[in-house]
């Protein structure tokens, strides 16, 4: 979608200003609002970014669920094409690649927080559900992290011969269930309660330990182990 035309004003000294708060005192600086405007400056730099950036905002309820549109989603909004699209995706990315190295560097159970905040970052805006298993060693360092089915709006296939055979191919000694609710809700479901348990069933017949099952949602996680259900 074309981009409107430049307003009148002092762009240019705005630009000055908010680079100016940035470099001073840090993203703090900045309202939400005002870093999406910078981030989309250094993408189209001949406009006023701010009325683009408080449209997406509105849009996608947040910088969120904002980051983890798709590009078709993004492109719809008024003054978003391909290069301001691609400045958001790298955004996201680079925010992902680094919460997952925080998460990782370490064995997994001991660094519980920050994989949780890895998980939802990456899962909890998603529009449709997604299944993965994180594969630990012996020492429960991850030595995977495979996606491994994308469902509809409200469901995701699982098929527990595939995640056993899985775990047997890379030797893994434990894995951790993890899936999203598209609704927000991380409350599970009778069938993710009856997939899990016969996933551990399965797993412990191979010497395969399930952790837990973490349900990603807008409005929090629920771990089926914490709530006894595993």
């Amino acid at each position: 979608m074309a981009a409107p035309p430049s307003p009148p004003g002092d762009t240019a000294g705005h630009r000055e200003r908010l680079r100016g708060r940035l470099l001073a005192g840090g993203g703090d600086a900045l309202l939400d609002h005002e870093l999406i405007e910078y981030l989309l400056m250094l993408a189209i730099p001949r406009i006023d970014t701010k009325p683009i950036a408080k449209a997406l905002l509105r849009e996608f309820g947040g910088i969120g669920g904002l980051l983890a549109a798709d590009v078709e989603a993004l492109g719809r909004v008024r003054g978003v094409g391909p290069s301001a699209a691609a400045a958001i995706k790298i955004a996201h990315a680079i925010a992902i690649r680094l919460l997952r190295a925080e998460a990782t560097d370490r064995p997994i159970l001991s660094n519980w927080q920050a994989l949780l905040d890895y998980l939802r970052a990456d899962m909890a805006h998603r529009g449709i559900e997604r299944f993965r298993v994180l594969h630990l060693n012996t020492r429960n360092i991850l030595i995977r992290d495979e996606v491994m089915s994308e469902g509809s709006i409200d469901q995701a296939a699982v098929h527990v011969r595939e995640v056993i055979r899985r775990a047997i191919d890379l030797g893994s000694a434990a894995i951790i269930l993890v899936h999203n609710h598209p609704s927000g809700d991380p409350a599970p479901s009778r069938a993710d309660i009856a997939i899990t348990r016969t996933i551990a069933n399965a797993g412990a017949a191979m010497g395969i330990v399930l952790h837990d099952h973490i349900i990603i949602g807008v409005n929090g996680h629920v771990s089926l182990k914490a709530q006894g259900l595993i």
